[in-house]
């Protein structure tokens, strides 16, 4: 048990990345993944193709909101990846999906690891929390007021977190992550869209006048920042963990088009419902607690996704 980590959403963006990463550090890893469509499942079953291959990572694939949750075995940590993701799908009908994959699901998650030998249990939050924020940069002890259904239910899921270190002493932590960029991300998310579209020479579509900001994390500096929560982060804390990277939209791609050597043509798309117009993380207390400085510019982030996207094989 001291050698194993337990990884929820293990085949998504950051799952997998966080799988490799623990198993590089020489640990045993248990993934679990129940593969909503949100997205393609073939593409999160890719992401996990390598990792199936290796001796040191088991897949286990149950829904934490309905499953049997004997079935995960004791860990020294935890890491709760999954989630069911994005802001604009999460009005309406489709609410109840976010309300069991994040918070009753992470619920069951929390009483499943309550009262064992557990060092650690790493809840990924969102930067959707803060909602439209107040104060750029935004700190911890900013009031939280989500802007989307989806910020609702993440912040649900870190209060559970939080509460259970409170009431339990399960040693919880929360991570809010700002807009994490890399290799696997989403297909629906900016980047992949942006890059995707210029490939094909295609339009690429930008909701509103480009001028929001994000602040913008690569993929490995969030993991690493993750394994060092689950190391020295302080239980019953919630950490930021922003690239430091917090550019317009339109800056962005401006960037891409240096990346991929061509010329983009915009077409304008209406705002929409439960975008937050700004982000950006203070990110002393993880710096402090985590150590966490990352070192990945933005330019460089992009050309790493840059290149997996056009080096890796479309789905048939």
């Amino acid at each position: 048990m001291s050698d194993l980590a337990v990884v929820t959403g293990a085949a998504g963006f950051i799952g997998s990345h966080l799988c490799e990463a623990l198993i590089a550090r020489g640990m045993e890893v248990v993934g679990v993944d129940c593969f909503t469509d949100y997205y393609d499942p073939a593409i999160k079953r890719r992401n996990v193709e390598a990792l199936q291959s290796g001796p040191r990572f088991r897949l286990l694939e149950l829904d934490l909101a309905s499953a049997d949750l004997a079935q995960l075995p004791p860990a020294r940590w935890v890491f709760h990846q999954a989630a069911q993701p994005g802001v604009r799908a999460s009005w309406g009908a489709e609410f109840a999906d976010y309300a069991r994959h994040n918070v009753l699901a992470t619920q069951r998650l929390l009483e499943r690891y309550k009262g064992s030998s557990v060092e650690r249990v790493v809840v990924a939050s969102s930067s959707s929390v803060y909602g439209d924020a107040e104060r750029m940069p935004t700190g911890e002890g900013d009031l939280p007021r989500p802007f989307s259904p989806y910020g609702v239910t993440k912040l649900a899921a870190e209060h559970l977190a939080l509460l259970y270190a409170r009431n339990f002493a399960l040693p919880a932590v929360a991570l809010r992550y700002f807009t994490v960029y890399g290799p696997r991300q989403r297909p629906d998310m900016g980047f992949n869209r942006f890059v995707a579209a210029l490939l094909a020479g295609k339009p690429i579509g930008v909701y509103g006048d480009g001028e929001q900001t994000r602040d913008f994390t690569f993929v490995g500096d969030a993991v690493a920042a993750t394994i060092a929560a689950a190391r020295t982060g302080v239980p019953g804390t919630a950490y930021n963990i922003g690239g430091g990277s917090r550019v317009t939209v339109n800056e962005v791609l401006e960037i891409v088009q240096r990346v991929v050597g061509r010329r983009v043509t915009v077409r304008r798309e209406p705002v929409q419902k439960g975008d937050m117009r700004d982000t950006y993380a203070d990110t002393a207390l993880a710096r402090q607690d985590l150590g966490f400085m990352p070192p990945v510019p933005l330019d460089q982030g992009l050309e790493s996704e840059y290149r997996w996207l056009s080096t890796t094989p479309a789905l048939s």
